[in-house]
């Protein structure tokens, strides 16, 4: 009976470390692209998130499939989404992005840049796209 106890003990020990190793693996870092915005929403406003989605959804296919980088559109003014604004010192609309390890924010980047290139969508893609991968440097 004892020594029952103790292989089902063993098999235990050894499923549950497996199960954390694989889940550390699973994804020990995560970059998120965080377009901040208000209920009101002027034609800059929504090209701006557009142009963000764009260069994300274009440029970063790779990252997106495997979980390391998400573009996620905030409206800051919603129930819930308010400790942004003090999160990331927001003040106006903001393409933030932020890098996540295990469960915790640690580093963060505003890509102020966005409201001057606002006008020009080659400009503003190749600004972020550019950022993010700079951005990615040494995540991995």
């Amino acid at each position: 009976m004892k020594k029952l106890i103790l292989i089902l003990l063993a098999a235990v020990a050894v499923i549950s470390t497996s199960f954390f190793a694989f889940a550390s693996q699973d994804n020990p870092s995560k970059i998120t692209a965080y377009y901040f915005h208000g209920s009101f929403r002027c034609p800059t406003c929504t090209a701006m998130e557009k142009y963000s989605r764009e260069a994300v959804e274009t440029n970063f296919k790779d990252k997106l499939a495997s979980g390391k980088l998400e573009f996620k559109a905030v409206n800051v003014e919603e129930r819930g989404n308010e400790h942004f604004v003090n999160d990331y010192q927001l003040y106006t609309k903001s393409l933030i992005l932020s890098l996540v390890k295990d469960g915790k924010k640690v580093k963060s980047k505003n890509l102020d840049k966005i409201w001057q290139l606002a006008r020009n969508k080659q400009k503003f893609i190749a600004y972020v796209t550019g950022e993010i991968n700079g951005f990615m440097e040494g995540v991995e």
